[in-house]
C-alpha cells in the first residue's frame, strides 16, 4: 500500500486563532451597545484569549475540564470560543432561553467548573448556584448585580479585572485535532437535553466549508452580522470561520429587538447577515435600515416566498439555510436554472454542503434512490455529525453509522433536499 508523503498537522482551532490573529490582525468585531457599538481588532481579541486563557488556568482549569458560558452574542463570548478549547479544555455554551430545571440540568450533566456569565443575565443564572453541583467560580462580564452573596464554595469574579495584569500571549499546548472542544446541548422533544462533543477537526473542517463559495462564501472583505445565539453548534462555527477568513464580525449582543437590530446594521454596516426566518420577518419594518447588505442567510426549516420578495425588492437576497443536527443545506440554485427554476430551488430545504451525506429510507429499512420522488426518513453522516451522545443512550437515534434525523421528505437528483414532515421515533 501506498503512503501519503503530506505532513501530519493536526487540525487544531489554536492554528485558526493564529491565523485570524496575525493574517488578518485588523478586522474587527462590532458588539451592540445601547444605542451604539464597541468594536475590537482581532489582534485586540487575540491579546484578550491569551489573558483569559492565563486567568483560567489560574482558577484551577486544566485539560478536559468544562467551561461554561452563560452569554449573548459579544466580543467576550468570542474569546471564550479561543481560549477555551485551545487550552485544552471543553467549552460548553449554554442555552439562556432555556427554563431554570434544564440549565441546572445541563451544568450539572457537563460537570461545568467555571461559567462566564454577562452581568446582564446574572439574575437569570444567579438563583440557580446553590442547587449546581460542580460549580466553583462564577466570572461576570460587564456590570454584575450588586450585593451579591456567593453559595458556599462558589467565588465571583469580574471579567476584565480577572484578565488585567496577565500576558498578553500564550504558549498554547499541541491539544491533537480530536480532543474534545465544545459540549453543546439540544432537546429533541424526547426527554432531557442530549449533548454533542465536538473535537478540533470537526470545528475546523465545518469552519473551512462555512467559508466556501456557495455556502457563506466569506473573505476579508466581508463583515457578517451573526444574528443566530452564539450557543448553537457553536455559534455554527462562525466565530472560527471568520478567523480562518478574516471577516469581520458584527454581534448584537442581547440587544435583538428588531428596531435595535436594525439600528445596530446600520451603523455596523455588514455586507453579509446570518439569522433565523424570526429574525428577518422582524426586520420588514426596518429594512431601509439594511441598506448595506447584500445577502442573508435564513435559518430555520423554510423561508417564505413573500418574506424572499420583500427582501429581493431592498437589493437583498435571502438564502435559505436549513441548519439542524449539525449539518447545513443550502438553498442556492445552480447557476443553469432559470425564471421559475430559481424561486423552486429557493423553496427546498437546499443541498447539504461539503463532506456531508445524506440517505432516504423506507419504513422497511431499505434505502430510496434521490429521484425527487421516493419520500422517506433523511439520514446524515459526516465529520461534524454526532455518532453519539455525551453520557446519554439513545440507540433509535443512530443507525450504521448514520444520524436519524426524525425528518421526512425526498432528495432530487441533484441533491436538494425538500421535507414534507416531521417523524417520531
Amino acid at each position: 500500500m501506498m503512503s501519503s508523503t503530506m505532513q501530519d498537522v493536526p487540525l487544531e482551532i489554536r492554528r485558526l486563532l493564529r491565523h485570524g490573529t496575525q493574517r488578518h490582525a485588523s478586522a474587527t468585531i462590532d458588539t451592540a451597545t445601547r444605542g451604539g457599538f464597541r468594536r475590537v481588532s482581532f489582534a485586540e481579541t487575540g491579546v484578550n484569549v491569551a489573558r483569559l486563557a492565563h486567568a483560567l488556568r489560574g482558577l484551577g482549569v486544566g485539560e478536559g475540564d468544562r467551561v461554561g458560558t452563560f452569554m449573548g452574542d459579544n466580543a467576550e463570548h468570542v474569546e471564550a470560543f479561543f481560549a477555551v478549547p485551545c487550552l485544552g479544555a471543553v467549552l460548553h455554551p449554554i442555552d439562556v432561553r432555556r427554563p431554570g430545571d434544564e440549565i441546572a440540568f445541563v451544568v450539572d450533566h457537563a460537570e461545568d467548573r467555571v461559567v462566564i456569565v454577562d452581568g446582564a443575565l446574572l439574575p437569570v443564572f444567579e438563583p440557580l448556584l446553590p442547587a449546581l453541583k460542580t460549580v466553583e467560580h462564577v466570572i461576570v462580564n460587564g456590570p454584575g448585580v450588586p450585593g451579591l452573596t456567593a453559595p458556599a464554595g462558589v467565588t465571583f469574579h469580574e471579567y476584565a479585572a480577572l484578565l488585567g495584569g496577565h500576558p498578553a500571549t500564550y504558549d498554547w499546548p499541541e491539544t491533537g485535532e480530536r480532543r474534545a472542544a465544545a459540549l453543546c446541548y439540544a432537546s429533541d422533544g424526547t426527554g432531557e437535553p442530549k449533548g454533542v462533543v465536538h473535537d478540533h477537526r470537526s470545528i475546523s473542517l465545518r469552519a473551512m466549508t462555512s467559508a466556501m463559495p456557495g455556502v457563506l462564501g466569506l473573505s476579508e472583505y466581508d463583515r457578517l452580522l451573526v444574528a443566530v445565539p452564539q450557543f448553537e453548534e457553536p455559534a455554527w462555527g462562525l466565530p472560527y470561520a471568520a478567523f480562518l477568513t478574516g471577516a469581520s464580525l458584527a454581534l448584537p449582543d442581547r440587544f435583538r429587538e428588531p428596531a435595535a437590530l436594525a439600528a445596530f446594521t446600520a451603523a455596523s454596516r455588514p455586507n453579509l447577515a446570518v439569522g433565523t426566518s424570526d429574525v428577518w420577518e422582524g426586520l420588514l419594518p426596518h429594512l431601509e435600515m439594511l441598506s448595506s447588505l447584500t445577502e442573508a442567510a435564513v435559518g430555520g426549516v423554510s423561508c417564505a416566498p413573500s418574506l424572499m420578495d420583500a427582501y429581493d425588492e431592498h437589493g437583498i437576497t435571502l438564502v435559505p439555510v436549513f441548519h439542524r443536527w449539525g449539518a447545513m443545506a443550502v438553498a442556492r440554485p445552480p447557476v443553469t436554472a432559470f425564471g421559475d427554476e430559481i424561486r423552486g430551488y429557493r423553496l427546498t430545504q437546499g443541498r447539504f454542503v461539503g463532506p456531508v451525506e445524506a440517505r432516504l429510507v423506507a419504513p422497511d429499512g431499505s434505502v430510496l434512490p434521490h429521484d425527487g420522488e421516493s419520500v422517506g426518513e433523511l439520514e446524515v453522516r459526516g465529520p461534524w455529525i454526532a455518532g453519539s451522545y455525551y453520557r446519554a443512550e439513545d440507540p433509535g437515534r443512530f443507525r450504521d453509522g448514520w444520524l436519524r434525523t426524525g425528518d421526512v421528505g425526498h432528495i432530487g437528483p441533484d441533491g436538494y433536499l425538500t421535507l414534507t414532515r416531521a417523524a417520531r421515533h
